[in-house]
């Protein structure tokens, strides 16, 4: 099959730069025993009517997927965000539900949980076996719009050495199944366990990442680019590119920050004159590994240089990155929500507040407790 042949059976759908959409899955817990709980078909049935296309199922029965819809600001993400999420903690009470933001609930044991009934997760599970069973963690994707898919191939390859640092600051899953795992984001590991997971080659441009996906469905390796589990992907359907890396954080200021962070650094990336190169992949490794096991404490090497040479902290490093793209945070106008990544960088991330909790009262439900009560503070 030619090259064009092959472009034309996974066609970019152009989106409008830079336009955003966030993605949230949220623990369903139950009320009385904040242990995870298989609430979510129960409220998907119940939901009212405006909620309904905001709200989705996940791979386990406990998790609940909110998505804004097409946003052009931070300020559509804040209130598409504000209004979804109020209704669903209403929808949430009314079923004896809690709805719980962390990466990764901190006592809950995996072979207690329920595949979604979902032919695709039955498949993936009869697949993966343990490793499937143990996946029980919830993420935070935020799709960025792209004017073609070269442009989303590009970026995707500049700023992957860069993904370290949003992961690092959106960190929330420390404890597994009553265990303190000793690392901020215990769900990456988790995640990197799936086939096609994680770190991934540079890609070079829309023509090659086609044919990737076309060789990799003809071979029976997928079935489609849904089971590419990168760390970001460029996304067809959406004409987007999605960022994969992150936590589910703690706070809901968190989110928006975050969610700024990637809009600004994405269109400068895109914007800027910077080409694909490859990288040792070893330094990418290293610094994702950072970010795993110390979060913003951990430290950074730039194999590309654009936040300068040699080895730094996390912390600085994305102090440093705040710092280089003041012009495209003064271009959206989305101060009020980059100062939002303040708190984290003075006071820590979900996963720092955990254990703070749990170091004063040695009970995991009061860390649950205590954590919600926090995201909307």
């Amino acid at each position: 099959m030619t090259p064009g042949a092959k472009q034309t059976l996974l066609p970019f759908a152009s989106s409008p730069s830079y336009t955003l959409g966030v993605e949230l899955e949220f623990q369903t817990l139950d009320n009385e025993t904040l242990n995870l709980a298989p609430l979510a078909p129960i409220l998907l049935e119940n939901a009212p009517v405006i909620l309904k296309p905001k709200i989705t199922h996940e791979w386990i029965r406990s998790i609940l997927e909110i998505r804004t819809g097409i946003c052009k600001t931070l300020r559509d993400v804040e209130n598409d965000l504000l209004q979804t999420c109020s209704i669903a903690e209403e929808l949430a009470a009314d079923n004896n539900c809690l709805l719980y933001a962390a990466s990764l609930h901190p006592f809950a044991r995996s072979h207690d949980q329920l595949l979604t009934k979902d032919p695709r997760y039955e498949r993936i599970m009869e697949e993966l076996q343990i490793v499937g069973r143990r996946f029980i963690s919830q993420g935070f994707h935020v799709h960025v719009g792209m004017i073609d898919g070269d442009t989303a191939v590009r970026v995707c390859d500049l700023i992957q050495p860069y993904l370290p640092l949003f992961l690092a600051l959106s960190a929330s899953s420390p404890f597994f199944q009553g265990e303190d795992t000793g690392l901020m984001s215990y769900r990456t590991k988790l995640f990197e366990a799936l086939p096609l997971a994680g770190i991934y080659e540079p890609i070079g441009d829309w023509e090659n990442f086609v044919s990737d996906v076309w060789q990799l469905q003809e071979a029976g390796v997928i079935e489609s680019i849904k089971d590419l589990w990168w760390d970001a992907r460029p996304h067809p359907g959406f004409g987007t590119l999605e960022i994969r890396a992150c936590d589910l954080p703690a706070q809901f200021g968190d989110i928006l920050g975050i969610t700024a962070l990637i809009q600004c650094f994405v269109a400068t990336l895109a914007e800027s004159k910077m080409v694909t190169t490859s990288c040792n992949q070893q330094f990418l490794r290293s610094n994702k590994w950072q970010a795993v096991r110390y979060g913003l404490d951990g430290s950074f090497f730039d194999p590309l240089g654009f936040l300068g040479e040699g080895k730094m902290s996390i912390r600085m490093a994305v102090c440093t990155l705040i710092e280089k793209l003041q012009p495209m945070v003064q271009a959206f106008r989305c101060e009020r929500y980059i100062n939002m990544l303040k708190r984290i960088l003075d006071h820590g991330t979900g996963a720092d507040s955990q254990r703070r909790i749990y170091a004063k009262t040695a009970d995991f439900k009061k860390v649950v407790q205590q954590l919600h009560e926090k995201f909307w503070a």
